[in-house]
């Protein structure tokens, strides 16, 4: 298979579906308590919240020193292509609809790690000892609420992925985050939040 046929190399299909992994262990061990259905979910949720830390840790030296952050960025091009007048070529690997979904995700993300990071002190692990003090209750409680909230905000940006990668227009995206490269017609055409 040629170089040029493949739109995500490996490394990258990799760290999408172990994120993908490890945000639904997150989402699961915090939300089914919440349903009812008990079970120890504190060690569960910790761990994977720091493995998502180290993948996310990861992705952002790919991202800066392989791929560089340059196509991720939204260009002149793309925002003439709103009105219609100037749409963006198909050269780029991504369209607008995708990078601005990609910056939403990552805000929240970093909105939940770093909230996340910090809710770590409340607990005790074999790597540190609880120290609930280094805020006060007011602060912890907005440590929380950014947390719910950005938790919130995920599940939808979640069910939105899930909702574009399997439309029909954009199987081709799907079939590259599984194989590397799109199958069928052979276009890979950028598409919406995918």
């Amino acid at each position: 298979m040629p170089p040029d046929d493949i739109r995500h190399s490996l490394p990258d299909r990799l760290f999408h579906w172990i994120m993908a992994v490890l945000v639904i262990i997150l989402l699961a061990t915090a939300i089914l308590p919440i349903l009812g259905i008990k079970f120890d979910w504190v060690p569960i949720h910790w761990i994977s919240g720091v493995l998502l830390i180290l993948a996310i840790l990861y992705h952002l030296y790919r991202a800066l020193l392989i791929h560089g952050i340059a196509q991720m960025m939204p260009t002149g091009a793309d925002l003439r292509s709103i009105t219609g007048k100037d749409p963006a070529t198909d050269e780029q690997k991504y369209d607008l609809n995708q990078k601005l979904y990609h910056w939403s995700v990552a805000a929240v993300v970093l909105v939940l790690v770093v909230t996340g990071a910090i809710m770590l002190a409340k607990i005790d692990t074999p790597l540190w000892n609880r120290d609930p003090s280094i805020l006060s209750d007011a602060n912890w409680g907005l440590v929380y609420v950014c947390h719910g909230a950005a938790t919130l905000l995920l599940i939808f940006f979640f069910i939105l992925h899930i909702y574009f990668a399997f439309l029909p227009e954009h199987r081709q995206l799907l079939a590259s985050m599984v194989l590397g490269r799109a199958t069928g017609d052979g276009e890979n055409k950028p598409g919406s939040p995918s």
